[in-house]
C-alpha cells in the first residue's frame, strides 16, 4: 500500500527505540508505521580504541578524506549528546552525530515524502485506521491527492479575551460552535467556553485531519486555544495520540511560529502564501482572498470598527456572526487549494524530503538530500558545527553602468548561472581539497575540486530535470520553487548553520561567476559591441541599431557564438563538459540607465526598459520598492511612459504636483514599512514607521501603514494632523523627476518654476 508521510517522530517502547511515521494511504485510510531503529553516529575507525567503553562496528564507509569509518551504536536517542561529548573530550571527532533519529531513519530508507508499505497491520487503534509494526518500507513516486485538510477560525470579543464561536471548513464539511443558551440554526450551541472547547476538541479528533490550517492560525487561534485549555485544565490534545500538542510562538518577525501536533501538520495559510512566491500588497486574509479567489470577507472593517461589529453581531445577530466566522475558515481553505499552494508544498516535500511544514528550509533541504546521496556513495558527512559568522561571501560582479537613455538595448543572460557553475566545475564539499592535487579543477579563488562527479552537482542535475518538467507542464509556481531551491544551495554553503559550510567553496562559485560575466562581456566587445552594463549573470549591449529586428539578429548570433566559445573553452581549460547556457533574453526598445543621485557615475541594479508589448520593466527603481508610496510609483511609471513614447512631460509634472497639493492624491500617500523586531527594541534610531507604530493603541500587523503629517509620521488608523504635502513633493516626486530630467539638462525646480522652457524632446 502506498502512502504519504505527514509526521515523523520516535518512541521508546519496552526499552527499545522505534521510529514512528504517520500518514494517509492511497485508499484514504490513515496509517502509522512503528519500526525498531537503533540510534548511531560515526567515528574514524582508527579512533575505535579511544571509544572502547562504547559499542562500535566497522563499516565500508569513508569520510571526505578517504578515511575508514565505524558506527557508534547507542541504545536511546537521549544518550547521543552525552556519548558524543564524552568522545570529543577524548579527542575523538564525531560524524553525523547531530541527526535526529527519525530523520536518520528516513535518510537510511531513501524515503522522500511518499512510502510503499509491506506488512501486516492492526485495525484496533482508536484514532488510526491501520497500525503497521516493523513493516518493510520502500521508496515510491506516489503523489497524494486525498490529504484531509481542516481549516478553522475563532471569533472573540473586542479584547480578545473571551471566545464567541469557532467554525471549521473542509471538503463537503462545515461545522460551527457558539456559546449561547439560544438555538442557532447554523451552529451547535454550547453552554460555556469550557463546553465549546471540549466540543471542538472532540470534533477535530473525530474529523481526523492530516493538515490543520487557517489564517494566522498558530499565532492567534492555536495560541488562544492552548491558553483556554490550560485555564479549564483540559489536556491540550489535538493529535493522533495522547501526547500534548506544543506551540513555539515567535515574537521576532523574521521567524515563523511552529506547532507540533502529533500525527498532523499545521500549515498556516498566511505563511504558506508568503513562502509560495505569491506577492500581495499585504497578507491580510481579505486581500489574499480578493486577489486569489475574487471574493473577500463579509466584514471589511478594520481594527476597532471590526471588533465593535463582531460584538454587535454576537449580541444581536448570531447567525450572521457564524456566517462571517465560517467564511473566514472557508477562504483560508480555498486559498491553499485554488492557488495550488498545497499541491506546490507537496511537490516541494517530494523533491526535498522535508515535511510539509519545512519545505521552505533550504539548509535542511540540502542537508537531507546530500546525506541521503552520500550514503549511496559510501560516504559519511561531518557533523554540523557552527562556523565563523564574521566571514562574508564574495558577491557577483556588477559593472558600473554607462548612464543614459538608449534605443534597442539587448540583454544576454546566463540560465541559472550558479547551479550551472556547480555542475560545470564540480563544486562539491566531498570533492573539495584545500591544496591542489593532480588533475584538480582550480577556481579563481584557489579552491580545488577533483574531476570525479560530486554529490551536489548530481542533486542540481536532478532538480534541473524536475524544473524542465514543470516548465513543459506550465506549472509556474513549481518551476519557480525548484529554481529558487537550486539557487539557494550556493548561499547555504556560505551559511554557518549549514553542515557543509565552507567560505572557500561558496566563494569559488561567485569567483567563477565574476570571471564568466567579465569574459562574456569581453567576447561581446571583441565583436565590436558596446557593453553598457553587466550584472551578476547578465550583460546589456547597446546594439546602435534602428530596429528591433536587427537587434534580435545580433542577440541570437552572440548567444550562439559565446555558447560555442564556452563549450570549447571549458573542455580545453578544465577538461569538463560545459553546462553554461547563455540566452538572448530580450530587447528593450527604449532603456533608461540612471545616474547615482548627486553624481555623474552610473547606478547599479537600477534601470527601466520598454519592451515590444509596450510593457515597461522596472528593476531596483522606486516603482518596485515596497517602501515608496503609491503616488511616487504612479508618477514614475507615467513619467517614464511619456519619456519612452516621446510624449509631453512638463505640463504632466506640474499638474501632478498641483493635484498632490490640492489633496486629490491623499489615498496614495501612505507609506508601508515592516517592523523587523518589537517596537521597544528600536533604541539606537527610531525610523518613521516605528514612530508611527508607537502611536498605535494596538499593533495588529508587522506592516505599519502611515503618512507624514505636519507633526511627523502618524498611523493611518488615528491620523490627527494635516498631511505634509511638501514632504512628498521634496522626498518622493522631486528625486524621481531629477533622475530622468538630468539627461535633458533641466531640473525639477526649473520645470515647476517655468524658468526653462526648452523642449525635452529635442532628442532622437
Amino acid at each position: 500500500m502506498k502512502g504519504f508521510i505527514i509526521y515523523s517522530t520516535y518512541r521508546i517502547l519496552n526499552d527499545k527505540s522505534y521510529v514512528v511515521l504517520y500518514g494517509r494511504l492511497e485508499n484514504n485510510e490513515s496509517f502509522i508505521t512503528i519500526n525498531e531503529f537503533q540510534p548511531y553516529f560515526f567515528i574514524k575507525t582508527k579512533d575505535q580504541k579511544k571509544a572502547k567503553n562504547f559499542k562500535t562496528k566497522e563499516t565500508k564507509l569513508k569520510n571526505f578524506d578517504n578515511e575508514k569509518m565505524s558506527k557508534v551504536l547507542i541504545n536511546f536517542p537521549k544518550e547521543v549528546s552525552t556519548i558524543k561529548s564524552d568522545l570529543e573530550a577524548e579527542g575523538v571527532k564525531t560524524y553525523e552525530s547531530d541527526i535526529n533519529l527519525h530523520t536518520r531513519f528516513l535518510i537510511d530508507n531513501n524515503l522522500q515524502g511518499s512510502v510503499e508499505i509491506e506488512g501486516d497491520y492492526d485495525l484496533d487503534h482508536e484514532t488510526i485506521d491501520r497500525v503497521y509494526k516493523n513493516p518493510d518500507l520502500n521508496q515510491t513516486n506516489y503523489v497524494p491527492k486525498n490529504l484531509k485538510v481542516f481549516s478553522f477560525d475563532i471569533e472573540t470579543d473586542r479584547n480578545g479575551k473571551n471566545i464567541y464561536c469557532i467554525s471549521a471548513y473542509s471538503k463537503n464539511y462545515k461545522q460551527s460552535f457558539i456559546i449561547t443558551n439560544e438555538k442557532v440554526n447554523n451552529a451547535i450551541s454550547c453552554e460555556s467556553e469550557e463546553d465549546l472547547l471540549q466540543e471542538f476538541q472532540e470534533e477535530i479528533i473525530k474529523f481526523d485531519p492530516d493538515i490543520i490550517t487557517g489564517w494566522n492560525v498558530i499565532d492567534f487561534d492555536l495560541k488562544l486555544l492552548k491558553e483556554k485549555f490550560a485555564k479549564y485544565n483540559i489536556p491540550f490534545i489535538l493529535g493522533r495520540d495522547n501526547s500534548p500538542s506544543k506551540l513555539r510562538i515567535e515574537s521576532n518577525f523574521f521567524r515563523t511560529s511552529k506547532a507540533d501536533i502529533s500525527g498532523r501538520v499545521v500549515l498556516d495559510g498566511l505563511d504558506l502564501t508568503k513562502s509560495s512566491f505569491i506577492k500581495l500588497e499585504n497578507y491580510k486574509l481579505d486581500t489574499a482572498a480578493k486577489q486569489l479567489l475574487g471574493k473577500g470577507k463579509l466584514i471589511e472593517k478594520l481594527g476597532q470598527e471590526k471588533s465593535q461589529e463582531i460584538d454587535r453581531l454576537y449580541k444581536n445577530d448570531k447567525e450572521s456572526l457564524i456566517d462571517y466566522n465560517l467564511l473566514d475558515a472557508e477562504l483560508a481553505y480555498k486559498i491553499i487549494y485554488e492557488a495550488d499552494l498545497l499541491d506546490l508544498t507537496i511537490q516541494r516535500s517530494l523533491l526535498t524530503g522535508m515535511p510539509l511544514n519545512r519545505v521552505n528550509s533550504s539548509i535542511a533541504s540540502l542537508d537531507f538530500l546530500y546525506l541521503q546521496r552520500a550514503r549511496k556513495n559510501k560516504l559519511v558527512c561531518p557533523s554540523n558545527i557552527l562556523g565563523d559568522r564574521e566571514s562574508r561571501i564574495k558577491g557577483g560582479y556588477v559593472m558600473e553602468s554607462k548612464p543614459g537613455i538608449y534605443d534597442n538595448i539587448i540583454v544576454l543572460d546566463f540560465k541559472s548561472l550558479y547551479p550551472s557553475i556547480i555542475k560545470t566545475f564540480n563544486i562539491d564539499p566531498s570533492k573539495y581539497h584545500e591544496k591542489k592535487q593532480k588533475g584538480d579543477i582550480e577556481s579563481p579563488n584557489k579552491a580545488y575540486f577533483s574531476k570525479e562527479d560530486g554529490i551536489l552537482p548530481n542533486i542540481i542535475k536532478d532538480l534541473w530535470i524536475a524544473r524542465e518538467k514543470s516548465r513543459k507542464e506550465k506549472k509556474e509556481l513549481s518551476r519557480y520553487a525548484i529554481k529558487t531551491l537550486m539557487n539557494s544551495f550556493f548561499g547555504v554553503l556560505a551559511n554557518p548553520s549549514c553542515r557543509f559550510y565552507n567560505m572557500n567553496i561558496a566563494n569559488s562559485i561567485t569567483h567563477f561567476g565574476q570571471k564568466l560575466i567579465k569574459l562574456t562581456a569581453k567576447k561581446a566587445e571583441e565583436q565590436g559591441y558596446e557593453v553598457i552594463y553587466s550584472d551578476t549573470d547578465s550583460i546589456f549591449i547597446n546594439t546602435k541599431t534602428e530596429s528591433k529586428e536587427k537587434s534580435d539578429k545580433i542577440g541570437n548570433k552572440l548567444e550562439k557564438d559565446i555558447n560555442n566559445f564556452y563549450e570549447k573553452y571549458i573542455q580545453e581549460e578544465y577538461k569538463r563538459k560545459s553546462f553554461l547556457e547563455l540566452e538572448y533574453e530580450k530587447c528593450y526598445l527604449r532603456f533608461l540607465m540612471p545616474k547615482l543621485r548627486g553624481s555623474s557615475a552610473g547606478a547599479k541594479k537600477r534601470y527601466a526598459g520598454l519592451l515590444e508589448n509596450d510593457k515597461i520593466e522596472f528593476v531596483g527603481l522606486e516603482t518596485v520598492r515596497s517602501d515608496w508610496t503609491t503616488v511616487a510609483k504612479e508618477f514614475q511609471k507615467e513619467l517614464l511612459d511619456r519619456i519612452f513614447h516621446k510624449k509631453e512631460v512638463t505640463n504632466f509634472i506640474k499638474k501632478y504636483v498641483e493635484d498632490i497639493l490640492a489633496g486629490k492624491k491623499d489615498k496614495e500617500l501612505i507609506y508601508k514599512k515592516s517592523l523587523r523586531k518589537e517596537v521597544e527594541k528600536y533604541t539606537k534610531i527610531t525610523p518613521p514607521h516605528v514612530k508611527a507604530a508607537k502611536k498605535l493603541k494596538k499593533i495588529e500587523s508587522s506592516i505599519i501603514e502611515y503618512v507624514i503629517t505636519t507633526a511627523g509620521p502618524e498611523p493611518i488608523q488615528n491620523k490627527t494632523h494635516q498631511i505634509d504635502y511638501n514632504h512628498y513633493i521634496k522626498k518622493q516626486i522631486k528625486p524621481i523627476a531629477n533622475t530622468i530630467l538630468s539627461f535633458f539638462n533641466t531640473t525639477f525646480e526649473e520645470v515647476i518654476d517655468g524658468t526653462k522652457q526648452t523642449s525635452l524632446f529635442s532628442f532622437k
